[in-house]
């Protein structure tokens, strides 16, 4: 049977053009092939072997072994690793790749049914976690036969910068898309605004997928004008919630670039998402095998076909007949969508549900504030009240009395902070504020 290496190679026009460009050098999938890599001969088809690495030459090339070995695969970066023994657990993980040693792991739990529904398949597997921003991350189990399954549909490929990382569905989509496509990958020596901004223009960039948190970062910079008349065609964001502040200043720095939402999760695999233009925050949700609906409260609901066998260390999110809540409460336009917000954020004053969007929105309009983040603090009397803490952007200063002005003038009264609070505002190394 031919393996992913094989059917990778069989597409390439040339496979001695690089696909990948990182500070370590270019990775033309001839040196996948000849690469010699850790060695996997003891790696078992249903092996749970946690990857740590990066879109690095060798990291790329042992996943591919991977798949072509049967084994169901935990991709790890470092900057979680005081999270991996956790991760190991979670995922029932008995083999451990860092570094090119390759270590097994005795592990009790490799009875789990999900895992053994997967080794009868005959497939090999992909574990990815959850973000753990509502408690413990979740280990999502996918058949990685149906995940690769569209991929081999011909699309076009564009210079990609490589913003997401190994371990989200985002990063490993751009990598295999750019494989099966003979596009090109270019990895950021560092993910901060000067770095991507630079090497985007050195290396002729023309999609950059990231996250509404970056991209706010990378505005208050004031580096993006250096993109002006750049080859950065197409800028998707996704993983949280875009703000309108935030496009508008984005669509009118960069005129002819075309920013475009996205919309999923780990769970449900890539959903197909159309904007309704590059300054609107509604799109619509979709795709082959993909259905959508919105309940009476508000809820978006989806069911997929390719969506995760399940979580391997948590109760299965999907109703009898298969629809996942995906708690983000959305406006809708026809078929379109907007998230205004998620449930678990929702904030209860005196019987009044109130989104943190919105205080953050207002937030957000100040020109000295950088990040805002607001939720609900306990409050004897209301049950909760607003509170938010704002990070200013680097050499402004700003008067508590003059932030309550701001949101007096743009808010209603119930919906004005109780606490406002200046900081740092939390962003983990996904990019999404915690």
């Amino acid at each position: 049977m031919t393996g992913l290496v094989d059917e990778i190679l069989a597409r390439q026009a040339d496979p001695h053009r690089p696909f990948l460009v990182a500070a370590a050098g270019s990775l033309a999938f001839a040196d996948i092939v000849a690469a010699k890599g850790p060695d996997l001969s003891a790696i078992q088809p249903g092996d749970v072997v946690a990857l740590v690495g990066d879109f690095e030459p060798d990291s790329v090339a042992t996943l591919l072994r991977l798949v072509d070995a049967g084994a169901v695969i935990v991709p790890l970066t470092r900057q979680t690793a005081a999270d991996h023994p956790y991760f190991h657990d979670a995922a029932h993980v008995n083999v451990v790749i860092d570094g090119g040693a390759v270590t097994r792991r005795p592990q009790a739990g490799l009875d789990h049914p999900m895992l053994a529904e997967l080794r009868a398949r005959g497939h090999a597997g992909l574990v990815l976690f959850s973000s753990g921003t509502t408690g413990r991350p979740k280990a999502i189990l996918h058949d990685f036969a149906p995940f690769l399954a569209r991929f081999r549909t011909p699309r076009e490929a564009l210079v990609t910068m490589s913003f997401l990382m190994f371990d989200h569905i985002g990063g490993i989509n751009t990598l295999l898309h750019t494989l099966f496509n003979n596009g090109l990958i270019v990895v950021p020596s560092k993910r901060t605004a000067e770095a991507v901004i630079a090497e985007i223009v050195a290396h002729g960039v023309e999609l950059l997928p990231t996250t509404p948190t970056f991209l706010r970062m990378a505005l208050m910079s004031g580096l993006l004008p250096r993109l002006s008349g750049s080859a950065l065609r197409v800028v998707t964001y996704g993983t949280e919630r875009m703000d309108e502040p935030t496009l508008s200043a984005l669509c009118a720095t960069l005129p002819a670039v075309d920013f475009r939402q996205t919309y999923g999760m780990s769970e449900l695999g890539i959903l197909r998402v159309k904007s309704e233009a590059r300054d609107s925050l509604f799109m619509k949700v979709g795709g082959e095998g993909v259905e959508t609906r919105v309940r009476p409260d508000g809820v978006l609901e989806i069911r997929a076909a390719n969506r995760m066998i399940g979580y391997l260390n948590a109760p299965s999110p999907f109703s009898e007949d298969g629809w996942y809540d995906t708690r983000d409460v959305v406006e809708t336009k026809g078929d379109l969508v907007r998230i205004v917000g998620r449930t678990s954020d929702v904030i209860n004053v005196g019987g009044q549900k109130i989104l943190p969007g919105e205080i953050e929105r207002v937030a957000l309009l100040h020109p000295s504030v950088d990040l805002a983040s607001a939720w609900g603090g306990r409050n004897p009397i209301t049950g909760e009240h607003i509170e938010v803490t704002v990070q200013l952007r680097p050499g402004e200063s700003l008067t508590r009395e003059d932030l309550m002005r701001h949101f007096r003038a743009h808010l209603p009264p119930g919906l004005h902070p109780h606490r406002v609070r200046f900081g740092e505002v939390a962003v983990g190394h996904r990019f999404k504020r915690l």
